[in-house]
């Protein structure tokens, strides 16, 4: 189970959406609906509220450019580096990507390295759960 129990679950969702546990709670719907319509190939983007204020404001701007690569697509590390003004950030750049607090929604799996190849996922599953994120949104990785 990607997230763990729904309690763990709905602290999780409370810490990134800037919410009291009770609101929290609702939006897990949100979230769970959202994310079975991903699995499922009827969402491509999502539409849920982020708390950015929890990270740092590099991992913000880096996760902000990671939102930003569309369904179906990938960037590189060097390239989110370029596009947030650091272009000698790489490995920051990759450190932002493995603290992602919500990956899927936040698309890390959508970054690769310099070399076009798979390079570290913190999920569970790791590489293979990374190659199965991008094969399931049409990308074929070879992994």
């Amino acid at each position: 189970d990607l997230w763990g129990d729904r309690e763990r679950f709905v602290r999780l969702v409370a810490r990134l959406t800037g919410t009291q546990p009770l609101m929290a709670a609702e939006r897990v719907t949100a979230v769970t609906t959202q994310l079975d319509e991903y699995f499922h190939q009827q969402r491509q983007e999502f539409d849920l509220p982020l708390d950015w204020s929890v990270m740092t404001p590099f991992q913000e701007a880096a996760l902000r450019a990671v939102a930003a690569v569309g369904y179906g697509r990938v960037s590189t590390y060097a390239q989110i580096a370029q596009r947030i003004g650091k272009p000698k950030a790489v490995r920051a750049v990759g450190r932002a990507n493995g603290s992602n607090p919500m990956p899927i929604i936040i698309p890390c799996h959508r970054i690769l390295g310099s070399d076009g190849k798979l390079h570290g996922y913190g999920a569970p599953g790791g590489l293979e759960t990374k190659a199965w994120l991008l094969r399931l949104e049409g990308y074929e990785t070879g992994f």
